[in-house]
């Protein structure tokens, strides 16, 4: 199979050669039914859905379907923000989205309204990003921004592990890109470009530079953690990745942040001095979507366990539109108003001054930090809560904590 590609001004143009006929699928050939039929089956057989893959990798499914990419184009807050993006794009823009949140669409960008469609329908037949949209990656073009991947469509499925098992579903190719971090980047560096936002910083910070990527640690030890078992179904005991990709959600995110809380009482005034240190090599939190936030709370409890004293500090990337308004939006970004995301590996100080509890023996210090809720525009949360089967018991309304300190500080 031969793809070639063009990539200019929004054109992509994909033409592969199957079974030695080639096929040029353009959106003027594809105006009859029978013709979109034809591509929707070719769309299918070359990228398969995840359930398939089930049937020999059964544990490696089990951990993909917890996690945030079997989502990518499930969710609540994707298809409002979907629907927002399409109310304004140009036609030859409207595949952006799905450049991350469906990559295989890089295959077939006349096939965007189809994906369109998939996503309001509540219930997509296809995969976002699942097994074949990731293991059917043969290369990333670094040379261009976003860097770009390349599909081989073909029976071979590549990835990290050596000495594949013979078997009649696929070939199996180790690629030493499936073990660095550039692979990853493709997606989770930054936005696709469209127009005027092609100043605005990259979504991970200046992650080559960290320590972890020195001493050779990739987005994958702590996002597809090594483990031990089985690849596929009844395969010998090896290390293996694991697929469930913990981040905001998963055990990873306890070693995300160290807190240091240093609490001083000098009479009627105390402070509360909070050291927090970056575990990770990249911006925390990742500022796309727009309303990404992380939250450190001073819970301060007097006589009786009583709330006495509360204060909140975020850190968030706030951008603002063509008009100068805040948007949670990052597509209508220009520019960006505030910036405070955690730097990579960046230890920052925030000191909280407030009144010492009256007529308390002691006070409790609690202080918490946390991935916050879906937060922006009203009309924006009340439209991610009618979308939201659950409501707002949806897990985007729901804050995640990341690392919590508590003590008791005697004040007589």
């Amino acid at each position: 199979m031969i793809r070639r590609w063009l990539l200019r001004g929004g054109i992509l143009v994909s033409l592969m050669v199957l079974g030695g006929a080639q096929t040029l699928f353009l959106a003027s050939n594809l105006n009859t039914a029978e013709a979109k039929e034809s591509v929707k089956k070719l769309l299918n057989k070359a990228f398969p859905h995840s359930q398939k893959c089930k049937r020999c990798h059964l544990r490696v499914f089990e951990e993909w379907e917890a996690s945030a990419q079997s989502r990518s184009i499930q969710t609540a807050p994707f298809r409002v923000s979907l629907d927002r993006f399409l109310a304004s794009a140009p036609k030859n823009h409207q595949a952006m989205c799905f450049r991350c949140h469906a990559p295989h669409i890089l295959e077939y960008p006349e096939q965007t309204s189809f994906f369109i469609k998939e996503v309001q329908s509540r219930d997509p037949q296809i995969d976002g990003v699942g097994c074949a949209q990731c293991h059917l990656i043969k290369e990333v073009d670094e040379t261009v921004h976003p860097p770009l991947p390349t599909f081989a469509l073909g029976n071979t499925v590549f990835g990290s592990y050596k000495n594949a098992v013979d078997n009649l579903a696929h070939k199996s190719q180790a690629l030493e890109l499936y073990r660095t971090s550039n692979y990853c980047v493709s997606c989770h560096e930054i936005l696709p470009a469209i127009g005027q936002n092609t100043s605005l910083p990259d979504l991970l910070g200046a992650w080559k530079k960290t320590s972890a990527e020195k001493e050779g640690k990739r987005c994958q030890t702590c996002h597809m953690p090594e483990a031990f078992g089985e690849s596929a179904n009844g395969e010998r005991n090896r290390k293996i990745a694991n697929h469930s990709f913990p981040g905001r959600f998963g055990k990873v995110r306890a070693k995300a942040a160290k807190l240091d809380v240093k609490t001083t009482v000098n009479g009627d005034q105390s402070t509360v001095q909070i050291t927090i240190q970056s575990l990770v090599p990249h911006n925390l939190p990742l500022p796309h979507p727009g309303w990404s936030r992380i939250v450190l709370d001073l819970t301060i409890l007097g006589k009786n366990l009583r709330k006495v004293y509360g204060e909140q500090r975020t850190y968030e990337r706030v951008f603002a539109d063509a008009k100068g308004r805040p948007t949670v939006f990052d597509f209508e970004a220009v520019k960006v108003l505030k910036d405070t995301v955690l730097k990579p590996e960046e230890t920052r100080v925030e000191t909280f001054t407030f009144p010492t509890p009256k007529d308390a023996p002691s006070m409790d210090v609690i202080v918490t930090l946390t991935y916050g809720a879906i937060h922006g525009p009203e009309e924006f949360v009340k439209a991610v809560e009618a979308q939201a089967t659950l409501g707002r018991k949806d897990r985007a309304f729901r804050p995640v904590e990341i690392v919590k300190f508590k003590e008791n500080i005697p004040l007589r």
